[in-house]
């Protein structure tokens, strides 16, 4: 299985030590990530420092040293209790809004993407969740890509192409055919956490793509068995996760 990685929860405000530690490891291995940037962060849970003034300047460097990057939502809050089309998680920021409210978030995180000079036509909802009406809107604005869905390549649906992520990290080091997303998130990793990631980079070095070489690939159009599947799959996989918390309290 060839990997890509993703990183969610990229702001200027995010734990600093922790990307650092990060992009340290990708340069040492020779990873080149997507970066999902949240234009306007309203999640306190994601501002665990102080806002670095020069953030997009470091954005724009790495996006020219081969990073990619995505647009993470727009203010990062979950409004609604809805999972959408790739039910991951029973809540949204996008997810069961109208298409008016919708368009009015993406274009404004587009708009301010811009205005600091971060062009990306690939977008990451927040919580995984998102409906037909956003991948409407995100057709609309110009995006043409989703880093979501499972799947061993990319594929089409909706006139989008959607970049799958991995259903369970083992099978990423499996020795299946095929291309899956590492989903990596930056704040609050513990020194245990780094350390067994620069082991996993360095024990799979081989298996690691730049996230770009995903963009290139053939997307074919995904059949209806092929979507059922893969709704079932992220419902379980969010049932699963509320009963191992329903267990642990």
């Amino acid at each position: 299985m060839k990997i890509t990685v993703r990183m969610d929860d990229i702001t200027p405000d995010m734990d600093w030590k922790s990307f650092d530690a990060f992009v340290e490891m990708f340069c040492k291995y020779g990873i080149k990530p997507l970066l999902g940037i949240v234009p306007c962060n309203r999640d306190p849970k994601l501002a665990l420092d102080a806002p670095d003034p020069t953030f997009y300047e470091k954005m724009k460097a790495l996006q020219k040293d081969g990073y990619c990057l995505a647009m993470h939502g727009c203010y990062h809050v979950y409004e609604t209790k809805k999972g959408g089309c790739f039910p991951l998680n029973p809540k949204s920021e996008f997810a069961g809004r109208s298409y008016e409210k919708q368009r009015e978030l993406l274009q404004t995180g587009k708009a301010y993407l811009e205005e600091n000079g971060i062009y990306t036509d690939i977008f990451m909802a927040p919580g995984h969740t998102l409906d037909k009406n956003t991948v409407k809107v995100l057709k609309e604005l110009g995006f043409c890509y989703i880093t979501d869905g499972y799947g061993k390549a990319p594929y089409k649906r909706r006139g989008m192409t959607w970049l799958p992520i991995s259903f369970l990290q083992r099978f990423l080091f499996s020795e299946r055919e095929g291309t899956a997303t590492l989903v990596l998130h930056v704040n609050n990793s513990t020194q245990k956490e780094l350390e067994d990631y620069d082991k996993m980079f360095a024990q799979y070095q081989g298996n690691f793509i730049p996230y770009s070489a995903l963009l290139e690939m053939e997307a074919k159009q995904q059949n209806p068995a092929a979507r059922l599947a893969e709704y079932g799959m992220a419902l379980g996989k969010q049932w699963a996760a509320r009963l191992l918390r329903a267990l642990r309290h």
